[in-house]
């Protein structure tokens, strides 16, 4: 099994791979150019945001600056909008759903290190490499979302259909579809209702 294939499948692996230091050197590139592109620019914006992320649908727009670890690994549905600060560290798969609304400074953060320091900190392979170990859990956020500013959505969780987080949350544990979520950490605080129409 290469670390790749490691990775992804939530097992631990090691970051310091050449396969894998030459796809995250590829998205940082890439997430330093985009960044660097105006949006007067709007075509060279979405071809290079379909380099860094080629597998989203039609209308996706990133305001920027955003930064993707690897951006492969992460799928973006139609008509989502991300602010500025859009950090996503996909070394597990990201998936987000279609019409899916993201505040400014959102982080979603899929690895996860070793509790214990012994098993965590850096240490030298057989062949001299300082590395570590990491391993990571894959984030789905479903259609319909909002997802408000300064909020950190941990590896592992799945946001339901058309929920609401509030700004600022840390969520480290799953949640359910319409619901308003909010706080450190995140936890449902009601259900979205008819009663919340504004028209």
């Amino acid at each position: 099994m290469t670390e790749r294939e490691k990775m992804l499948a939530g097992e631990l692996y090691d970051p310091s791979d050449p396969e894998l230091l030459r796809l995250r050197a590829q998205a940082h590139a890439l997430s330093q150019e985009y960044n660097g592109t105006l949006e007067t620019e709007a075509e060279r914006r979405r071809e290079l945001l379909g380099r860094l992320v080629p597998r989203q649908g039609e209308n996706v727009y990133l305001q920027g600056p955003v930064q993707f670890d690897y951006g492969i690994f992460t799928s973006i549905g139609k008509n989502t909008y991300a602010n500025f600060n859009f950090t996503v560290l996909d070394c597990c798969p990201v998936t987000i759903g279609d019409d899916v609304f993201i505040g400014p400074n959102v982080s979603l953060l899929t690895p996860v290190h070793p509790l214990r320091w012994q098993e965590r900190n850096l240490y030298r392979r057989a062949d001299g490499v300082m590395t570590d170990r990491e391993y990571a859990r894959p984030i789905v956020i479903g259609s319909n979302c909002w997802i408000s500013g300064n909020v950190t959505i941990c590896g592992g969780v799945t946001i339901g259909e058309g929920s609401v987080l509030g700004a600022g949350s840390v969520v480290t544990r799953d949640i359910p579809p319409g619901v308003f979520a909010a706080g450190v950490p995140c936890r449902v605080i009601r259900p979205i209702t008819e009663a919340d129409s504004l028209l």
